[in-house]
């Protein structure tokens, strides 16, 4: 494990250090942030008939999406990794004594935590203080608060292990664009990023309900403004549990798999 730890530690160090475009990037999330929120605000006070969640959980939802963006989308890449598979430097990677498929998740994962750590902290500073209806508020108790914690570390070791597939996927096809494409495009929509879930048809739930993507983001998120009661985050903490599991000893069979077939030719 020591190995996957200095990995995970100099990646997150290296990720530090852009703090120039964390801040151009924090721009751009208050920008889509308070613009979905008008979004929704014009929605709800047009609509109808009651909906599924309150415009309070609804706003804390959408801050949380901008402040943990780094966490939960399947866009971000490590270009870096893609071209050692498609440049055949993967050769160095195969010396390397320890597991290949645990050295890139550590990776990966020290990439998103970086990422996240220089953003989520301003935007979740600013949100808390703006005026209603556009503020973040905070969790209605201190378990509800520590489900949400724990709800997102999973969903992020989930998501990790999802976008191990589209590193997978590269050495069949040498090109990431179609993986990013599909994978990222198909997750982000089964997440909760577009249409939060709760707001979706019933037909249309009951898939989300059945595919992973929703517990990287929709339910820790759901968890953390109440809408989902501490009993049924318990549970759903069980199920991320699984799919994480699920997932990541699919990718690692997946993994040695396409390593098996790699050829490396030098000149």
């Amino acid at each position: 494990m020591r190995a996957y730890c200095a990995v995970w530690r100099l990646r997150l160090l290296n990720g530090l250090q852009y703090r120039a475009a964390a801040l151009a990037g924090l721009a751009t999330q208050f920008f889509w942030g308070f613009m979905y929120i008008m979004i929704y605000e014009a929605f709800y006070s047009s609509a109808a008939q009651e909906q599924p969640m309150e415009l309070g959980e609804l706003v804390s939802y959408l801050w949380l999406q901008q402040a943990f963006l780094s966490l939960i989308v399947l866009w971000l890449r490590d270009q870096e990794l893609f071209q050692l598979i498609t440049t055949g430097n993967i050769a160095y990677e195969l010396c390397r004594p320890a597991d290949l498929y645990g050295f890139w998740y550590a990776k990966l994962l020290g990439q998103r935590i970086a990422n996240a750590l220089l953003r989520c902290f301003p935007i979740l500073l600013v949100a808390l203080f703006l005026p209603a209806p556009y503020n973040l508020t905070l969790p209605p108790d201190m378990l509800s608060a520590l489900l949400f914690a724990v709800s997102l570390l999973l969903g992020l070791l989930v998501i990790v292990a999802i976008t191990m597939f589209i590193y997978i996927s590269v050495f069949i096809t040498m090109n990431p664009t179609g993986s990013i494409l599909l994978i990222g495009v198909f997750g982000e929509f089964f997440s909760g990023l577009i249409i939060p879930v709760p707001l979706m048809p019933d037909w249309l739930q009951s898939i989300v309900n059945a595919l992973p993507f929703r517990y990287t983001a929709d339910f820790p998120f759901r968890v953390y403004s109440g809408h989902i009661p501490p009993s049924e985050a318990l549970a759903g903490i069980g199920i991320q549990a699984v799919w994480l599991i699920g997932l990541a000893v699919l990718g690692k069979l997946a993994f040695d798999k396409v390593l098996a077939r790699v050829v490396v030719q030098g000149g």
